[in-house]
C-alpha cells in the first residue's frame, strides 16, 4: 500500500512521455506549443527535491528542442498539488534554480535554457494561492517606483482541476488512462461528487478494459478509489463496480482484499513498535530485569490476542517460562505467521 496515492496516480499516467505531451499541449501558450519539437521531449532524471519536500512534489522533468535559429532545448517541470501552498511560486523557483545549476555543468558557457512550471491542482476549493513569485510580495512596495523590474518575475502554468467538468476532461485529446487519472485525481477529496460521477465514465472504463495495458490501467484506478475512499463508503463503491460486469467486480473484490490485508500488516507491525516501547518504558521505570521482562510479555500476549484472537493454557505457560531470547523470536516471527504454532516453533 503506497503512502501517496496522489502521487503514484499522477506519476504512473505523466511520467511516459507520451501521456506528458499529450497534457502539455493542453496546457502551453500557443506559440510555445508550436515552438517545440515534441518529438525530442524526453524524460529527465529529478534529483532536485529536498527529502523533507519529497512527499508534496511529483518532481517530473523532461526537456525537449526548440524550433529556432540554433539548437536551444527547454525544460518542463510538471507537478501536481492536492494541498493549498501559499509558497509554491518560491518553492518552483527553487527548483528551477536547482535545474539550471546542472544545467550550467553539463552545458559549459551556454545561455541558460527556460524551465516552465506546470502545476497540475486538485485542491478542494480550488487553486486560490499565487501563481506568480511576484504576488509574494507587498504590493504597496512592489508599487515603489522602480523597484519591480529589480524582483525576479515567473509565473507558474496552472491547470485546476476543481473548474473542469466530467465533460471537459472527457474532451480531452489524451488517453484515456490519463483521463481517468485526472477525473479521479479530482474527486479524490470528494467520495460522494466520485460515485455520482462514477457512471459517465462507466463506457470508458469497459473500454479501457479491452486492452492488456489497459487491463492494468484498469487494475491501478480501481486500487487508487479504494485507497482514497474511506470505509465508509466503500459499499456504495463496490455497487457501482457491479455495473461494469462479474469480471470487473471479481477485480475489485482482489484488490480490496490485497489493501486490507496490507493494511492490517501494518497496523500490526506499527502496534508491535508501539508496544515494545511501552514494554521497555515499563521495564526502565520498573528498573528491574523482571520488569522489562514482564512488559515485554505483556505485550506480545496482547499482540498474540489480537491477531489470533484466543491464546490457549499451553500457550500462556510458555510465555510465562520464555527467556528475554525466546521473547524476541516469538516477536520477529509474529509479523509472517499465519499460527501460534508457528510463532512457538522451537
Amino acid at each position: 500500500m503506497t503512502r501517496h496515492p496522489h502521487d503514484a496516480l499522477f506519476k504512473a499516467a505523466f511520467e511516459a512521455q507520451g501521456g506528458a505531451a499529450a497534457l502539455l499541449r493542453q496546457l502551453l501558450p500557443p506559440a510555445v506549443r508550436q515552438a517545440v519539437v515534441w518529438k525530442t521531449l524526453d524524460h529527465e532524471r529529478g534529483s532536485f527535491v529536498d527529502v523533507r519536500l519529497a512527499d508534496q512534489h511529483s518532481d517530473l522533468l523532461f526537456s525537449a528542442q526548440l524550433r529556432t535559429g540554433a539548437p536551444a532545448l527547454v525544460y518542463f517541470l510538471l507537478e501536481h498539488q492536492s494541498t493549498s501552498d501559499p509558497q509554491m511560486p518560491r518553492r518552483t523557483l527553487a527548483y528551477q534554480s536547482r535545474i539550471w545549476d546542472r544545467f550550467v555543468k553539463e552545458h559549459p558557457g551556454a545561455r541558460l535554457a527556460p524551465v516552465i512550471a506546470v502545476l497540475v491542482s486538485h485542491v478542494p476549493g480550488g487553486w486560490t494561492a499565487a501563481r506568480a513569485f511576484e504576488e509574494l510580495f507587498d504590493p504597496d512596495v512592489m508599487a515603489l517606483a522602480g523597484l519591480a523590474p529589480l524582483v525576479p518575475r515567473c509565473a507558474m502554468i496552472v491547470e485546476d482541476l476543481m473548474q473542469r467538468s466530467n465533460a471537459a476532461l472527457a474532451a480531452r485529446p489524451l488517453g484515456v488512462f490519463q483521463k481517468f487519472a485526472l477525473w479521479l485525481l479530482r474527486d479524490a477529496r470528494d467520495p460522494a461528487g466520485l460515485l455520482d460521477s462514477f457512471d459517465a465514465w462507466i463506457p470508458a472504463m469497459l473500454a479501457l478494459r479491452r486492452t492488456r495495458s489497459g487491463r492494468d490501467h484498469f487494475a491501478m484506478l480501481i486500487t487508487y478509489m479504494f485507497q482514497v475512499i474511506d470505509p465508509v463508503n466503500q459499499e456504495a463503491l463496490h455497487v457501482k463496480i457491479r455495473q461494469l460486469g462479474p469480471r470487473s467486480e471479481k477485480v475489485a473484490m482482489t484488490i480490496a482484499e490485497q489493501l486490507h490485508k496490507q493494511g492490517r500488516k501494518k497496523g500490526l507491525e506499527e502496534g508491535i513498535k508501539k508496544g515494545l516501547k511501552r514494554g521497555l518504558r515499563k521495564g526502565r521505570q520498573e528498573g528491574r530485569q523482571e520488569g522489562r521482562q514482564e512488559g515485554r510479555i505483556d505485550t506480545l500476549r496482547s499482540l498474540l490476542a489480537f491477531k489470533f484472537r484466543t491464546l490457549s493454557a499451553k500457550d500462556e505457560a510458555r510465555l510465562q517460562t520464555a527467556t528475554p531470547e525466546a521473547i524476541d523470536r516469538y516477536l520477529q516471527r509474529l509479523l509472517t505467521a499465519d499460527s501460534l504454532a508457528e510463532v512457538f516453533e522451537d
